[in-house]
């Protein structure tokens, strides 16, 4: 496939947001996917799957500049990324899977250091995102003092403070409960569907009122649907 295809528009005249070319990737003489070509449109919500040590988080690393290890081709907006580095970094929100908090921080100080990176929110922003997901009166609240699942309601409550388009999420369910996993699928759903894009890895079966396509890591390459 020559360079000129990899900038052109896909079927339906749009330039992806994200596009992979042939990535390979090998951990420990193994190889975890070769081969591997995908597009991430606007308005895409992108199931990784795979079993374990497929290498699905190594490939959201990859994406997000965090991985080096490998060979092929990343375009963000049609231009390779290292040609806009910049751009692309100020248009992505990437959660790992380690809950992304400062536990003798409180829930309004971890939000307020983590907004300051692109831009700063006022403290009826953090309650009011803090609220939405299930933490109302909690701003205040030292976060080593929270169970898991509220830490991790803490990180999630930066989907709604950061004007990323595309979030990148590695498995962002872990520790939530019922409501919290409700909460969240919406939350993923609204964004794709205000034009935003999503690539996540989970095993929860995902309800979400938009289409959902799947990216099998087990075939090596794309299995998009």
């Amino acid at each position: 496939m020559s360079d000129s295809h990899i900038h052109n528009p896909d079927a339906s005249g749009a330039v992806p947001l994200l596009r992979a070319h042939a990535l390979f990737c090998e951990r420990d003489d193994r190889v975890l996917f070769s081969g591997l070509d995908f597009d991430v449109q606007a308005g895409d919500l992108m199931q990784v799957q795979g079993s374990n040590g497929s290498g699905k988080t190594t490939l959201l690393r990859i994406l997000c500049g965090l991985n080096g290890s490998y060979e092929g081709e990343l375009y963000w907006r049609g231009v390779p990324i290292e040609e806009d580095r910049e751009g692309f970094l100020a248009s992505l929100l990437y959660l790992g899977h380690r809950v992304g908090v400062n536990k003798i921080l409180t829930a309004r100080e971890n939000l307020r250091w983590s907004c300051a990176l692109h831009s700063p929110v006022t403290d009826n922003d953090i309650e009011t995102a803090l609220a939405r997901v299930g933490l109302a009166g909690y701003a205040d609240v030292i976060c080593r003092n929270m169970s898991a699942g509220q830490q991790q309601r803490v990180s999630l409550a930066r989907l709604l403070l950061n004007p990323a388009t595309l979030w990148v999420l590695d498995e962002p369910f872990t520790t939530l409960d019922v409501h919290g996993v409700r909460t969240l699928e919406s939350l993923l759903a609204e964004h794709v569907l205000a034009g935003g894009a999503v690539l996540v890895t989970t095993h929860h079966p995902l309800a979400v009122p938009c289409t959902l396509r799947r990216l099998n890591l087990d075939t090596r390459g794309a299995n998009n649907s």
